[in-house]
């Protein structure tokens, strides 16, 4: 099983944003030390509490610093930027990492964002996510001259195609005939599940999707796999959940409760997030369930996965059990806290549960 580091990343909007972004680095290297497989950053324009703005430009910071984790973008909000600048930045990335780059695309999840770039309307932004990776596929696939019209974005290219100059050609990546593309999930049966299997794309639950809404995800990709005549693949989902390990079981309840720890504050902020947005359904198990209800105590024990590494094992297993055959686990980067437990939580999920792991997908 696959195992990733999702990095949004969370920090305290009261932090030092200079360390709180070299913590972060701190965290992707010990990653990349430990044995993680892929390590996923999004993209936040306007929020201190969610400060990487470029994934490209992480990511890129860490391809000389590590040595085997895939670096993929987790993800980028395709309505936000013009196609054209998407593609050659990914493929610059790509090229860089010497094909250690995945591709994961999205049409936006930060309501601030979508004020900012006047996205608010989601059927939009859906349309104009689908439109521009078309366009970035296109893009990739020839050399010009270009001539692609869409209803957000209209690209010609062809007066000045020089090629004998190296000139009027959008730059191609190192993996051919692109790198892996994936999108993230929140909702049940989502459309970027069905449009992930109609496309050979991989696909990612999001961290506070409710077990319900997971379970909706395989069939959903099964169904777009189906109408495009592919064969699913489970190694193309991925699961993302915040997890603790310690050695003991009071250790990691102790630290993942605490409410003054980074754990209880990471869904204070994000209930507060959706609260503001009205989306704060998407994370109640029963629809009658009152707003007051949807605590941070309410997300630890539905969200949230710790314990001892048989116990998170054991957590795991159940999961997948419960939703379906999902190839990859992704623990959420959040606030460092207390840097030795961070540390310690990511080296013994990835040599005490890893390896256990691997035992429910073969």
């Amino acid at each position: 099983m696959k195992l990733g580091m999702f990095m949004m990343p969370y920090h305290d909007p009261k932090r030092d944003l200079h360390r709180a972004l070299h913590e972060d680095v701190e965290i992707a290297v010990h990653a990349d030390q430990v044995g993680f497989d892929e390590l996923w950053v999004g993209e936040h324009y306007s929020a201190p509490s969610e400060p990487i703005t470029s994934p490209f430009i992480f990511l890129a910071n860490l391809i000389a610093r590590t040595k085997r984790i895939r670096l993929c973008t987790g993800v980028i909000n395709l309505p936000q930027q013009h196609p054209a600048i998407v593609a050659a930045h990914a493929s610059l990335l790509d090229h860089l990492s010497e094909g250690r780059f995945t591709f994961g695309i999205s049409s936006g999840g930060l309501p601030s964002d979508f004020e900012l770039f006047k996205r608010t309307d989601a059927a939009e932004r859906n349309a104009m996510m689908i439109e521009s990776a078309d366009t970035i596929l296109k893009l990739w696939a020839s050399d010009g001259p270009y001539e692609i019209h869409g209803k957000h974005w209209d690209i010609s290219l062809k007066d000045f195609v020089v090629p004998e100059l190296g000139i009027g050609t959008i730059l191609k990546p190192f993996q051919r005939p692109h790198p892996p593309m994936a999108v993230s999930a929140a909702s049940p049966a989502s459309g970027s599940v069905k449009l992930a299997g109609s496309r050979g794309w991989q696909f990612i639950s999001a961290h506070f999707c409710t077990r319900a809404s997971i379970k909706s995800h395989w069939p959903t990709y099964l169904a777009g796999c189906e109408a495009a005549g592919r064969k699913p693949d489970p190694s193309a989902w991925r699961i993302a959940r915040v997890i603790h390990v310690a050695r003991d079981d009071a250790e990691a309840r102790a630290y993942a409760e605490d409410p003054a720890g980074p754990y209880y504050d990471f869904w204070r902020y994000l209930l507060g997030v959706l609260t503001r947005a009205g989306m704060l359904a998407m994370l109640k198990t029963d629809k009658g369930m009152p707003d007051a209800a949807v605590t941070p105590e309410y997300a630890l024990r539905e969200f949230a996965i710790y314990g001892s590494p048989a116990r998170v094992a054991e957590q795991l297993h159940q999961l997948r059990d419960e939703v379906g055959p999902f190839g990859g686990v992704m623990s959420l980067a959040i606030e460092f806290g207390d840097r030795r437990r961070i540390l310690d939580s990511m080296s013994l999920l990835a040599s005490e549960v890893r390896p256990g792991l691997t035992a429910c997908v073969s």
